[in-house]
């Protein structure tokens, strides 16, 4: 039973990304940092933050949010210094506005537009000849039918 704990804790190995000489001695601010570290992205890995990370590009990040706060920042101002390094990519929730409230809206409005079109597909198709049969028609038909 304890071995099994044991291999489940080794491989868990995201829950550990975070190294001990990373981690700072102020327990204030490393919580400060790990609540920025878990909204920022993996700039390698696909959503993944860079406190579950084991990439050494998600280390480097880990390790600048923690200078930016002893040096004093404030916490938008560290998550603002690193979008500006590395754009909106590296928010794990990108505010809705400018080009990612297209990326927003292009979901609902697809399945929205999607819709529509079956709609409109569906009761063109319900709907019969607008014009009966000429008596013409009718006795084509009718010769067509009867084989």
């Amino acid at each position: 039973m304890i071995r099994a704990l044991l291999v489940m804790l080794v491989l868990a190995g995201p829950a550990f990304a975070v190294q001990p000489d990373e981690i700072l001695s102020d327990p204030v601010l490393e919580a400060r940092a790990r609540d920025i570290s878990a909204g920022l992205r993996c700039p390698v890995c696909r959503n993944e933050s860079i406190d579950d990370s084991n990439a050494s590009i998600a280390r480097d990040l880990r390790l600048l949010v923690r200078e930016r706060l002893q040096a004093g920042d404030t916490d938008a101002e560290v998550s603002d210094f690193v979008v500006d390094r590395y754009g909106e990519y590296v928010l794990l929730s990108p505010p809705a506005r400018g080009t990612t409230l297209l990326l927003w809206a292009a979901g609902p409005l697809l399945l929205l537009g999607g819709a529509g079109i079956a709609a409109l597909y569906l009761r063109r198709r319900r709907t019969g000849p607008t014009e009966p049969l000429s008596d013409k028609e009718k006795a084509r038909l009718d010769q067509i039918l009867k084989g």
